[in-house]
């Protein structure tokens, strides 16, 4: 009888980090098109300081919610794109490539969650 409850408050948490996911996905999508838009401006050149905040902030916050979903590489991946972000301006040319391949990696990886 034990390993029954067991398996259904399994299935029942299971089913509720599902809803929430589906809740907060467009968030989440929002948070790596930052990322996105600010690896593009740097790039070009046109990076801001409010880019730069903007996009420090959205990586702070993958990271902690990426995990929270069970995408813990999406957490370190986040993780490595905040500090490039979170000294402010001048940013090395050379990182855009870097966040870039950040943003394209969390990217596939949440069209990739079920």
């Amino acid at each position: 009888m034990e390993l029954t409850t067991r398996m259904s408050d399994s299935a029942a948490m299971a089913a509720a980090m599902q809803r929430m996911w589906t809740q907060f996905r467009p968030q989440v999508d929002e948070r790596v098109e930052v990322l996105e838009a600010a690896s593009v401006a740097l790039a070009a050149g046109t990076l801001t300081e409010e880019h730069c905040q903007a996009a420090a902030i959205a990586a702070h916050t993958l990271a902690g919610t990426l995990g929270t979903f069970g995408l813990n590489e999406g957490t370190v991946l986040a993780r490595t794109a905040e500090p490039v972000f979170s000294d402010g301006l001048p940013i090395d040319a050379d990182q855009s490539a870097k966040v870039a391949e950040i943003a394209a990696a969390l990217r596939a990886m949440i069209a990739n969650k079920v």
